[in-house]
């Protein structure tokens, strides 16, 4: 696979995304709950060939920070504390890319849990 590269990165407070223009022309814009829980951290993809972790109750989790890493990756800082996903360019395209898959595949899976979306309500 080729190196994906942003072209433009922009974090719109107001609406908590991450817009990202990318160089083969596609186009990204990841709210912040959906960065969240699909983070790249250990924590949350879990560790070795363990199983993904369901993520629940951060609707109103916010991006707090955008930093750059190197030349490959930001590093985002949520209200909620975390901070430990390195998300690389290729990991942020490829998001983008099967947002609305991953998006379905998550609200199905709280559902089986018995799990919310609402940070008061993240286990029913």
């Amino acid at each position: 696979m080729t190196d994906i590269w942003p072209s433009e990165i922009k974090f719109v407070r107001a609406t908590q995304t991450l817009e990202i223009d990318f160089d083969d022309g596609t186009r990204a814009s990841l709210p912040a709950e959906y960065l969240r829980v699909e983070s790249p951290s250990a924590e949350v993809q879990g560790h070795g060939a363990g199983p993904k972790q369901l993520v629940t109750g951060k609707r109103d989790v916010t991006i707090d920070a955008v930093e750059p890493i190197g030349n490959y990756a930001v590093r985002l800082r949520f209200s909620d504390g975390h901070d430990t996903g390195l998300y690389s360019w290729s990991y942020l395209h490829l998001l983008g890319r099967e947002q609305a898959a991953r998006w379905a595949d998550y609200l199905k899976r709280l559902d089986a849990a018995g799990a919310r979306r609402d940070p008061a309500m993240s286990r029913a």
